[in-house]
């Protein structure tokens, strides 16, 4: 699985510990930016990785910026992306599960480093369940035809 990693001057260090956890279990990682601490435009970074996934060239991306908001927002504008802002395992699980989230956002001054790592472990070993919740994705495209 290929993962883009983008973040603001907030989430850099959080970033650096997401993408060393991933490379040590083994995943590829594209590195987008940014590459200091120095200030810096979220929507810069958020909009390469979900321009990447939207055209198949990622499969999956993470962003990180203070609140995981800014990027979910900014990636959400690209079609079949599926950002989601989480906080906690449990919303990392059910955002693969029902929704087939593919970006997950991140706020570096929300959650610390462990509590990061653990939600997206949760979330890179989640598959989508199909069924009903595959009805719902074709609704957010607007193809469904069936009831209300």
């Amino acid at each position: 699985m290929r993962y883009g990693f983008g973040c603001d001057h907030a989430g850099f260090e959080l970033k650096e510990v997401l993408i060393r956890e991933l490379l040590a279990a083994g995943h590829e990682v594209v590195d987008m930016g940014t590459d200091s601490p120095e200030r810096t435009d979220f929507a810069i970074y958020a909009n390469k990785v979900a321009q990447a996934v939207s055209e198949g060239t990622l499969d999956r991306g993470v962003l990180v910026c203070g609140t995981g908001l800014g990027m979910a927002m900014a990636a959400g504008r690209f079609p079949d992306i599926r950002a989601v802002s989480v906080t906690d395992c449990f919303s990392a699980r059910m955002s693969r599960r029902h929704n087939d989230a593919n970006i997950l956002c991140l706020g570096a001054r929300v959650v610390g480093a462990g509590l990061a790592v653990e939600v997206l472990k949760t979330w890179m070993s989640e598959g989508f369940e199909g069924g009903r919740y595959a009805e719902r994705l074709e609704m957010m495209r607007g193809g469904y035809k069936g009831g209300t």
